[in-house]
């Protein structure tokens, strides 16, 4: 059984770069050789018993379940998460809108909000990755967070008690929402953006086992879920609070026109550590 063999069953799936690199992580995260252990063959000394669970989790792999779903974990700016199939898995371009949000929530530039309690509302929190984070990073705030998948909901909540997050979490449907007070500083989301035309660009570990409810829009409506949490942030946004939104970057200059239009002001744009613009930043003053 040697590293070389174990990584060239992976290349019919993944590049040889890629391959190596779940090769080392399950190596490492199941049966805690480190990459030196590996390079001096310690795999050839695991136990028959530990040699049947290699081949299991290999074989789960070659069928094209993410390797995040084989360990039942990822991690997210330097946390764990709990994942399974059924529910999303954090993104590291995911961690660059957390981090633009923590940044304004905890600096001079988010001055319009009462530091001593600043209210978030995550629309869509899959794993809990956003919404758990924040509470955690983010002195004295009030974190909420939807979604409208009650075993992604028990997924969020097991993260939240494992990490000792402070969040409210709530089953919710964005199209049918009754907001009945301006209470939240921020809404931060990373909803469905992906159009159903996009398929034949993605690879099957995606299409064959994360949950399309979380990922895809129609063709003809691509704006559907941000248009519907943007108009939920005008009723339920204090005066000055912020939207926060991961986009498709195909369609964020649409994203932009549909905030101008129903009444978001100061629009901001970041990208993505690929260099893509990613992120969108709208203020409501109204």
């Amino acid at each position: 059984m040697k590293y070389q063999h174990l990584w060239q069953r992976l290349t019919p799936l993944y590049n040889p770069r890629e391959a190596q690199a779940i090769i080392r992580l399950i190596l490492e995260e199941e049966f805690n050789l480190s990459f030196a252990d590996i390079l001096i063959g310690k795999v050839n000394e695991l136990s028959q018993e530990q040699r049947l669970k290699l081949e299991e989790l290999i074989r789960r792999i070659e069928s094209f379940e993410p390797v995040q779903y084989v360990l039942g974990k990822e991690t997210f700016l330097g946390r764990s998460f709990h994942v399974r199939s059924g529910v999303l898995i954090p993104r590291p371009e995911t961690e660059v809108l957390v981090e633009w949000v923590k940044e304004d929530c905890c600096t001079t530039a988010c001055n319009l909000l009462d530091s001593n309690n600043i209210k978030i509302l995550d629309i869509g929190t899959g794993s809990g990755c956003i919404a758990i984070t924040l509470s955690l990073d983010i002195p004295h705030s009030n974190v909420t967070a939807w979604d409208i998948s009650k075993e992604a909901l028990l997924v969020a909540k097991e993260n939240a008690s494992a990490l000792k997050g402070k969040v409210n979490f709530r089953l919710q449907d964005v199209f049918n929402v009754n907001v009945s007070e301006r209470k939240w500083n921020v809404i931060i989301s990373n909803p469905p953006y992906i159009c159903c035309k996009e398929h034949t660009s993605m690879s099957d570990n995606v299409l064959k086992h994360e949950p399309h409810i979380a990922l895809f829009v129609p063709d003809d409506d691509p704006l559907r879920f941000y248009r519907a949490i943007a108009n939920i942030g005008k009723s339920a946004l204090t005066k000055g609070g912020s939207l926060y939104f991961e986009t498709n970057p195909l369609y964020i200059n649409d994203i932009k026109n549909m905030l101008e239009d129903i009444g978001y002001t100061m629009i901001q744009y970041r990208n993505d550590q690929f260099d893509k613009q990613r992120f969108i930043k709208a203020t409501l003053f109204l």
